[in-house]
């Protein structure tokens, strides 16, 4: 076994333990996120709905069935969840069922 020192030690714990406290940070940070309103200037210019599945196709010609938050490159949030961070809308949390016009399918 090598001689390591305390502070080379202590050091090396402080770098494992810094990510997973990043982690934990960031998810409770996600849940304490205002939800998006639909009536916000930047939700209206990018026709972002709470519920694609009310979409008004009309309104949205680029809308395909099928895609929503969730299944979007910008959604933040982990599977499962209701609602995450977009890296569209910062600060505010969007419904993993919603859909706006920046919507970018994940790669599968």
């Amino acid at each position: 076994m090598s001689n390591v020192s305390r502070r080379t030690f202590l050091s090396l714990a402080a770098l494992v333990a810094a990510p997973s406290a990043l982690l934990v940070s960031r998810s409770a940070a996600a849940a304490d996120l205002p939800h998006l309103d639909p009536a916000d200037p930047t939700a209206k210019s990018l026709g972002y709905v709470p519920d694609a599945t009310k979409i008004d196709v009309k309104a949205a010609p680029t809308f395909k069935a099928g895609s929503h938050c969730a299944s979007c490159q910008l959604f933040g949030g982990k599977a499962g969840d209701a609602f995450g961070p977009c890296g569209i809308f910062t600060g505010k949390a969007v419904s993993s069922n919603g859909w706006c016009s920046a919507y970018a399918k994940k790669a599968a």
